[in-house]
């Protein structure tokens, strides 16, 4: 990706040289289906005749006047623009037509084929505000924005500020023009244009304002929008974080747009957020789904405080733009909505999330050294989100949760519409809580890796216990032995049988063992759980006593935040080649049906395709792999009819499905000769059910195509092509290869679509021969292609499912001649890597 890199060092000369006032950005979207006209005027002061460059990735630049002065074509190279001789009050005007995307980046072009309307949608963290206007393109130089917009008179245009009632432009066209926003970061800008439909509400915010609300979603999705419960929600976020934070919602007015081929789950444009088109529900959704929508609108909400209304200086800080708004949204979602389990989900998700991310090679300190642009793309990870927002709970559990919110309401009323480091929100919590956190800081903030957290018992000979200590360690390479406030839990049987927690003692680890002489007296219980209540952010073991009960009685578990940590520690000691994969298939199919969190159940089940695929020894894995489809097949006909267990165990079952019986009980239910009651065969279950069988070899293409005539609808058309690159055949797998690295024309959705298919197959020896090109084409493709295309190509292709020391060493071959000439794609690459490296070693213990 050439040319298109910003390093620190840069932005902060160009931060000392100026500072942006205004910028008037007059954008034309009626000249065809590849450009746009876009013009930028900015008013802006220097040092006087200083040099600098202006942002503007474009296709073609008509003219650049700087203060008067028509500057030479040689100024522009399409990515930048050179101003030299600056004065100290200056007005720059940049005229120039700009590309639309279909990558998801800039201003992305999509059109509806159920009524070939034509939708547009900006996505512009981090650096793609330059895609649509020219643009000092750092969070740290921030303005107000004016937009004015041509565009077809009968569309909705939408943007940071209320949208104002459009004058006539003449020829179907009419122009929009913005007034002013507040001053923000370019990144969180926004324009959203076309026959987007609507519904409105309101809410009155903590200062008295009437604050407009709308939710927009494509004219065919309409009908599947329950904007009343988008609305809902939104009503408690403002509700919970105008309280908490005690700084009233920042702007004039909140719109929520659902929009297609998103690449993220949303966007926090201020006042104009975005989010994924899937949370749009055509068909069924699953609880967990539900309850992921509703984590993600009160995440982006936060953002309106935490990111837009303060900003970070530079992208060294993303980790607390992103962990602030994921602990917030948790604990807002616990606290003032229906979902009070989100910790359950917290746990289960996003920090398994994070455990991972952190055992990679990759790992680094939550603040991350960010250098360049490439740097910080690739820390949109478990770390910068999960992780962060972990140790954010954490700190909040270490000095208390009135004293951090009171910390985070004097950060807000000090640095509102500013820019600022970590260390002005840290300055704010030790005032508030009485803490030096200067410590907790270097050992939780500027060191990586995860501790492992193990107890050691001893029992007198009445039972109970003599001595309790929890023992400490961290992994080679990371070796920071840190502080942890958490809970020691002691859970045994009730009288109806479930594991109730009997006692609960909270305490501070410190050190590599920490004696509890608090525990010593009491009766030693079934099962001991440490971490109890998810305070912390450690890697849990089981005594043996402990282990033995929660292998027996993991579903007597009564509550569901404890049930899922003790998933979380079979779970890592399978991942870490500690238990054999196989006996963590037999745990999640025994107990999954007694599971009562829906996103619980989601995780348990795609971490069971994970053991199933990588982890249980090749010699076994085909036997093993088809009885646990009898054994989802089983647990779907018992599970209550239209319960979202059922939903989630048929979908598993069709993924799975790989013998003639299983494939002819798919067939059954897509055809409808086999009804499992309550089980509704819509839209996108009956593309899960054809997908299953075209993975099978049972349906071809001409039934996807006819599939495809029945649901010709954007969804349609990304089932159609994951199902099509599914079928087990040469000639389809080289068709989605080639549509991927040859072609390469596809959007962002549906090229990610062709590559889950070309990896969708039964038999991985049919696709190991593309290794080799895989390895040939990975440059290329990194230096070619845009961040996201290029990410999705490396991750997605590698031959992950060529489990093998082959594939190890053809990484290691083109590691050792990629050198560090692209630290982020090296990046990607050691963590491809990973995954087979410990896919063998699981192979290895699963005996």
């Amino acid at each position: 990706m050439p040319g298109l890199n910003l390093t620190r060092a840069e932005a902060q000369e160009r931060a000392e040289l100026l500072a942006v006032d205004s910028y008037d950005v007059e954008l034309d979207l009626t000249r065809g289906d590849r450009v746009f006209g876009s013009t930028t005027t900015v008013r802006f002061t220097a040092a006087a005749g200083a040099s600098t460059f202006i942002d503007a990735v474009t296709d073609t630049v008509h003219s650049v006047v700087l203060n008067g002065t028509e500057l030479g074509p040689d100024v522009a190279d399409g990515v930048r623009i050179r101003l030299d001789g600056l004065a100290e009050e200056n007005v720059l005007t940049v005229v120039a037509d700009a590309l639309y995307t279909n990558t998801g980046e800039g201003l992305h072009r999509f059109v509806d084929p159920v009524d070939d309307e034509v939708y547009l949608y900006t996505q512009f963290e981090v650096p793609d505000s330059r895609r649509m206007f020219a643009v000092f393109e750092q969070p740290d130089l921030k303005a107000a924005f004016r937009f004015t917009v041509k565009a077809p008179a009968h569309w909705d245009v939408v943007s940071n500020s209320p949208t104002p009632a459009p004058r006539d432009a003449g020829g179907g066209a009419a122009v929009w023009a913005f007034e002013p926003t507040l001053r923000m970061s370019s990144y969180i800008t926004a324009l959203i244009a076309g026959p987007y439909e609507s519904v409105r509400s309101e809410l009155t915010s903590s200062d008295g304002r009437t604050i407009p609300l709308g939710v927009f979603a494509r004219k065919s999705l309409m009908e599947h929008l329950d904007a009343e419960n988008v609305f809902t929600l939104t009503r408690q976020g403002f509700e919970f974080f105008e309280a908490q934070f005690g700084t009233p919602y920042p702007f004039p007015k909140y719109d929520q747009l659902f929009v297609p081929e998103f690449n993220a789950g949303a966007m926090e444009n201020a006042g104009a957020v975005t989010f994924l088109e899937s949370y749009v529900f055509r068909s069924r959704p699953t609880g967990a789904m539900v309850e992921r929508r509703a984590i993600t609108i009160l995440h982006e909400l936060a953002h309106m405080w935490f990111g837009d209304l303060v900003t970070m200086r530079w992208w060294n800080d993303l980790w607390l733009n992103e962990s602030f708004a994921e602990f917030m949204s948790t604990l807002a979602a616990a606290e003032n909505t229906e979902f009070t389990g989100a910790w359950t989900t917290f746990a289960s998700m996003e920090k398994s999330w994070a455990y991972r991310q952190d055992q990679l090679p990759s790992t680094h300190p939550i603040v991350a050294e960010i250098n360049d642009l490439e740097d910080v793309q690739v820390n949109f990870d478990g770390i910068t989100y999960a992780k962060g927002a972990s140790v954010l709970r954490q700190l909040v559990a270490w000095v208390g949760q009135e004293e951090f919110m009171a910390g985070v309401r004097s950060y807000f009323g000090k640095h509102a519409w500013g820019n600022t480091v970590l260390a002005d929100l840290m300055t704010e919590l030790e005032a508030a809580s009485g803490r030096d956190l200067a410590e907790w800081g270097r050992l939780w903030l500027e060191t990586a890796g995860v501790n492992k957290l193990v107890p050691e018992i001893t029992v007198d000979d009445d039972g109970a216990v003599a001595s309790f200590a929890i023992l400490q360690s961290a992994p080679e390479g990371y070796p920071t032995i840190r502080p942890h406030r958490l809970a020691v839990g002691f859970y045994d049987q009730d009288d109806a049988g479930r594991l109730v927690r009997t006692h609960r003692e909270e305490l501070d680890v410190a050190g590599e063992r920490t004696e509890v002489p608090a525990l010593v007296g009491l009766r030693r219980p079934a099962l001991v759980l440490l971490n109890d209540d998810d305070l912390a952010y450690a890697k849990i073991r089981l005594d043996e006593r402990s282990l033995a009960t929660a292998t027996e009685h993991l579903k007597d578990i009564a509550e569901s935040l404890p049930r899922t940590l003790l998933w979380g520690s079979a779970w890592d000691a399978a991942r870490d080649a500690e238990t054999p994969a196989r006996a963590y298939v037999e745990l999640v199919l025994n107990n999954i049906a007694q599971e009562s969190d829906s996103s619980v159940v989601l995780v348990l089940l795609r971490q069971l395709n994970t053991v199933l695929d990588y982890y249980v020894a090749a010699a076994d894995r085909r036997a093993l792999a088809e009885s646990a489809a009898e054994r989802l097949w089983e647990l779907a006909e018992a599970a209550a009819p239209a319960s979202d267990h059922q939903l989630q165990f048929a979908k598993a079952f069709a993924l799975r499905s790989r013998t003639a019986a299983q494939l002819d009980t798919v067939e059954q239910l897509l055809t409808g000769s086999r009804v499992l009651e309550g089980l509704e065969l819509d839209a996108d279950l009956r593309w899960e059910l054809l997908t299953a069988l075209a993975a099978g070899g049972r349906r071809g293409q001409a039934d996807i195509d006819a599939e495809l005539e029945r649901d010709n609808t954007a969804n349609g058309r990304l089932a159609a092509q994951l199902a099509g690159a599914a079928l087990p055949t040469a000639e389809a797998k080289r068709a989605a290869w080639d549509a991927v690295l040859v072609d390469g024309t596809l959007s962002n959705t549906l090229q990610r679509q062709a590559i889950a298919g070309f990896n969708r197959v039964h038999d991985a020896s049919l696709i190991e021969g593309y290794a080799a090109e895989y390895f040939a084409a990975a440059r290329r493709i990194w230096e070619e292609k845009g961040y996201e295309t290029a990410q999705s190509i490396i991750v997605g292709l590698y031959p992950s499912a060529q489990v093998s020391r082959e594939t190890v060493d053809r990484t290691d071959v083109f590691l050792g001649e990629l050198g560090d000439d692209s630290p982020a794609l090296r990046r990607l690459m050691l963590e491809n890597r990973d995954g087979v490296v410990r896919a063998l070693a699981a192979q290895a213990a699963d005996r």
